[in-house]
């Protein structure tokens, strides 16, 4: 049984680590706050530039005078997974859960004899990935620095990826997030950016006139609809991560608590063991008098 000295000095180390954690928890709500709204104050915009582009996609049909980004280029033999993590952990299993959907994945379209690359955004997706696909990795982006995820940081992931694209370093584009729903639920989702994927919208897209030819308004907002859904799946992460540490410092800070009362029983018992054996002692000294 450890001595009296030790319990103690557990008990005060578990206690700090309680107020830490009770910190952290408090400064994640915060930002929360913030970064929920902005979340959801993209959806609309994303989800309004989904539907002009599926009306418009719809309107040119299998054209193949399309762009490229919709009718893609013939082949799915390449696939890159742009997968998008936080840059730094106690989050729970937020980041845990991005990557293992993008490893099963990668593992799915290997099986089936594709060729996979890697795109990272944030070193924690990083680091877990690159055990078992460190060749497959082509680029990072590092967003340590940045206090805030803006449009421009977006606009760059998304510049990164169209070039590559252009090139024809690859067929398929998927993006890999977390969706946020409220501080206990983030869904870890995979969405296909190129070639454009769009789910069946309402846009009566007879009942335009376009000018130019849909074709050439495709050629100029696809590009801008890739970094727009980029942006709006770096605010769903951002919403998503202070969400999940939220949740993980608050039954961190309850498990410490718990510890406490469970080392305070321990040392409690204890001293009152040393304390017994000493009257024992005394007694016992008394009487051979």
């Amino acid at each position: 049984m450890p001595n009296l000295k030790d319990l103690k000095n557990r008990i005060e180390s578990v206690k700090s680590t309680r107020k830490i954690t009770k910190a952290m928890q408090m400064v994640a709500a915060a930002k929360l706050r913030r970064a929920q709204d902005a979340a959801e104050a993209g959806r609309p915009y994303a989800e309004r530039m989904n539907s002009v582009l599926g009306g418009l996609a719809a309107a040119v049909g299998g054209s193949s005078s399309g762009p490229k980004l919709l009718t893609g280029t013939g082949s799915d033999q390449v696939h890159l997974l742009v997968v998008m993590t936080s840059e730094r952990g106690l989050c729970g299993g937020f980041n845990s859960s991005i990557a293992k959907l993008a490893r099963a994945k990668a593992q799915e379209l290997q099986a089936a004899g594709k060729t996979v690359k890697i795109l990272t955004v944030g070193k924690k997706g990083r680091d877990q990935l690159k055990r078992d696909f460190a060749g497959s990795m082509i680029s990072h982006v590092d967003l340590s620095d940045v206090k805030r995820v803006g449009y421009v940081n977006a606009h760059k992931i998304a510049t990164q990826v169209l070039d590559r694209f252009n090139v024809g370093e690859f067929d398929v584009a998927t993006i890999f997030y977390s969706r946020f729903v409220n501080v206990v639920t983030q869904v870890p989702t995979a969405q296909q950016v190129i070639p454009a994927s769009f789910e069946e919208t309402s846009e009566a897209s007879t009942l335009y006139d376009y000018e130019p030819s849909e074709e050439a308004i495709l050629a100029d907002l696809l590009p801008r609809g890739v970094a727009t859904q980029i942006f709006a799946a770096l605010l769903e992460n951002g919403a998503s991560e202070q969400g999940a540490r939220m949740s993980a410092m608050d039954n961190a800070t309850r498990n410490a608590g718990e510890m406490i009362e469970d080392l305070t029983i321990v040392y409690n018992r204890s001293r009152q063991a040393v304390i017994t054996n000493e009257l024992i002692e005394i007694i016992s000294g008394a009487e051979a008098l």
